[in-house]
């Protein structure tokens, strides 16, 4: 046993070999930082910037991953030799051992080497290192190879999903351009008569009824709704002309559909990422996933359940938003049809907890697949975690459902019914926007530095020269926020002089 730990150290393994290996990780390495190098220069290329800040999260969710490796690597020997009695290892097992009952050291590691039939070198001295205390190791080498590739697939997984949502989602988002497209139209041609026509099929799909108002009943139609036709043209230009009356009252060319894209690159990024507590919620499971418990099987229910809320509150809204304006009575003129945005019809008054559950959603969707193909290619599809096969199954179905779902209803349904808050976000200015503002922001604070210390020269001097120097800046704030308001996505007027 010594004799082979000995010959697998690198002081008995040829160079040829450690170089080989050393070249291809290193190889591997270089062409996967060299590609997302590329891909953020093309991102910078076309002015998606949204998705570039979206690609530098990815990067330090690998930094955070290549950080855990490296931490499991380097602690597994100490780890692998902290010992724990027997019986201790005996509780709150994710699949019987055979040999429990006698709780002794020999038979733990009996029923070790035989059920994990594969064993990592130096694991024997591991064992036995423990076994001469009668004890058995916290955690083997094995364990914690085995930990260390699920915390790598799950991250893998996590990424292809929410990559895959964004996309699908992105591709049904910009099917609406031509919804856009017509309006811009419209306006060109200073025609309303469509737009009436779709405000008054609004009210009618969504608010006309009595029965409507009936909480179970609304519930009920929203829940069934966000299955077909969750959004419609009507949904579509009714809400944009809330949005805009709202917000951009001055501009009503203002792009509804190219400033819905924004935010939803913008809310990429915080998608893409893997929360402190979604790594708790992972904890969490691992801890539950006990022997008879059957805890992957209905945590398997949870994104489902989650998502079918989800879809059927923000369906909800939009019908609040159509009640409250039928509840004005006032439908004469088209300027009183008009959805009211505010945050009082989402959970909390926060449309941000929307955002958070369809995070979770999708972490927990890709959590059960990673888990699913480490579980298969790790101990087998046979293995006692798997459950039964028709389990397995209808697992794998409902995080099909999930990932449709999410892609072309609920994704979508987010991106315009958060628009209905009582603030715009982030994406309503473009990067050109911010950097006008932040040149605007930065001279006005220059001049006022400059007048600071003027006046602690001298009272005399500051009397002299303070008036000169509150013109001077009042001039530069103005045509520092006339070249602002020339890119502005809403018309905005400057302030006046005599401000």
């Amino acid at each position: 046993m010594a004799e082979e730990e000995l010959s697998s150290s690198l002081e008995f393994t040829p160079t040829w070999v450690v170089a080989g290996v050393c070249f291809v990780i290193v190889l591997l390495s270089l062409f996967a930082e060299r590609g997302l190098h590329k891909l953020g220069k093309y991102l910078l290329h076309e002015k998606q910037d949204a998705l570039y800040e979206a690609l530098q999260k990815l990067k330090e969710e690998l930094m955070l991953l290549g950080f855990i490796s490296l931490l499991l690597t380097v602690t597994q020997r100490s780890i692998s030799r902290i010992c724990i009695p027997a019986h201790v290892a005996t509780h709150m097992l994710p699949c019987k051992r055979e040999t429990a009952e006698h709780k002794t050291p020999a038979h733990y590691f009996l029923n070790h080497s035989t059920n994990n039939g594969r064993r990592l070198l130096s694991s024997e001295t591991t064992s036995d290192h423990c076994q001469l205390k009668g004890k058995v190791p916290l955690l083997s080498l094995e364990g914690l190879h085995h930990l260390h590739i699920f915390i790598f697939v799950l991250a893998v997984v996590h990424v292809i999903f929410c990559v895959s949502t964004m996309v699908l989602g992105g591709a049904r988002i910009r099917q609406w351009k031509r919804w856009e497209d017509s309006i811009q139209k419209d306006l060109r041609s200073k025609s309303t008569a469509e737009v009436r026509h779709h405000h008054r099929a609004f009210l009618k799909e969504r608010a006309d009824g009595y029965w409507r108002r009936a909480a179970i009943i609304g519930w009920m139609i929203a829940f069934f709704k966000q299955f077909y036709g969750s959004v419609t043209k009507s949904d579509y230009i009714t809400l944009r002309q809330g949005f805009i009356k709202e917000h951009c009252p001055g501009n009503p060319n203002f792009d509804f559909h190219k400033y819905m894209m924004r935010t939803l690159e913008i809310d990429f990024r915080k998608i893409v990422g893997i929360s402190w507590y979604l790594w708790l919620f992972v904890v969490l499971f691992l801890l539950l996933n006990v022997d008879g418990w059957n805890t992957y099987f209905w945590l398997a229910f949870l994104p489902l359940i989650l998502l079918l809320l989800v879809g059927a509150k923000l369906e909800h809204i939009i019908s609040r938003l159509a009640q409250d304006v039928k509840q004005t009575g006032v439908h004469a003129n088209e300027a009183a049809i008009r959805v009211r945005p505010s945050d009082e019809h989402f959970w909390f008054n926060n449309p941000r907890i929307v955002l958070n559950l369809i995070h979770f959603i999708l972490f927990q969707n890709s959590f059960e697949i990673a888990f699913f193909f480490w579980i298969w290619s790790t101990y087998g599809i046979h293995s006692c975690i798997m459950e039964k096969l028709g389990y397995i199954i209808a697992r794998l179905i409902m995080g099909v459902i999930v990932q449709v779902l999410c892609s072309y209803s609920t994704l979508p349904l987010y991106t315009i019914v958060t628009q209905m808050g009582s603030m715009f976000k982030e994406g309503m200015f473009d990067h050109m926007v911010q950097g006008a503002i932040g040149v605007w922001a930065g001279d006005v604070k220059s001049k006022r530095e400059d007048r600071e210390r003027s006046s602690s020269q001298g009272m005399h001097k500051m009397i002299n020269n303070e008036s000169s120097t509150t013109v001077d800046v009042a001039e530069q704030e103005m045509v520092a926020m006339e070249r602002t308001t020339n890119v502005l996505p809403c018309q905005v007027q400057p302030p006046s002089s005599s401000s």
